[in-house]
């Protein structure tokens, strides 16, 4: 796998339910994402696909098998060192956008940035606003989330995951709720990333958007198909 890999994952196994119902879900995955690339993860429904978003983006723990994140092991790494990683190093995009809806556009960007606490409040509050500039919302940033439409507020969800510069980008679903127009333009912004420089998964069921990444990852009962 490449040295520079942002993320590389080995031997990946989890498994589900006890006793009878115990399910094999993810049989033994090899991944490696490189900087600057968009990848997409597709497949049917039950494939394994959003398990596998929760290993990389150490919400849950594989039941064998290892994951590094920009060169640190994350897979045997304490709950606590774990939590610090994600603020770091990972961004997190969802289908339903998660803002809170009495704060505004700017100040659910900045609320990843205060728990970091990496920047002073005048830094914070500059690259909030270049932020929702970057999403196309720069003249928004005064309205509430509840305020604003979908396919925006899912554009302030993208800004939220970039607030600490994360090395990863993972993205699930990102399109499910939007209009063709919205999740072009939603998935626009995702390829300008990778460009940019960040590393992006995109999980999507949308084979017209998977065909626009540089690689897809197929899978099919816990494995990656050719």
């Amino acid at each position: 796998m490449p040295a520079d890999a942002i993320l590389r994952a080995e031997n990946l196994h989890r498994y589900l339910g006890q006793g009878e119902n115990r399910t094999h879900v993810l049989r033994g995955l090899n991944l490696s994402l490189e900087p600057g690339k968009l990848y997409a993860v597709s497949g049917p429904s039950g494939c394994g696909k959003s398990t596998l978003l929760f290993l990389l983006g150490l919400l849950d723990r594989q039941d064998e098998g290892n994951i590094w994140i920009a060169g640190e092991l994350m897979s045997t790494a304490s709950d606590a060192a774990r939590t610090a990683a994600r603020s770091r190093l990972l961004g997190f995009i969802f289908q339903f956008h998660f803002l809170l809806p009495e704060f505004t556009a700017l100040e659910n960007i900045l609320l990843p940035m205060r728990k970091l606490g990496r920047l002073d409040a005048d830094a914070m509050q500059k690259r909030a606003l270049q932020l929702l500039s970057d999403v196309g919302l720069g003249d928004k940033g005064h309205r509430l989330a509840h305020q604003l439409s979908g396919g925006e507020q899912q554009r302030v969800a993208i800004a939220r995951a970039l607030a600490n510069d994360p090395a990863l980008l993972l993205a699930d679903e990102p399109t499910g709720n939007l209009d063709v127009e919205n999740s072009n333009h939603i998935f626009n912004i995702l390829t300008e990333l990778a460009r940019r420089g960040h590393t992006v998964l995109v999980v999507t069921h949308n084979p017209e958007l998977a065909n626009r990444a540089d690689k897809i990852l197929r899978m099919q009962d816990g494995k990656f198909i050719a």
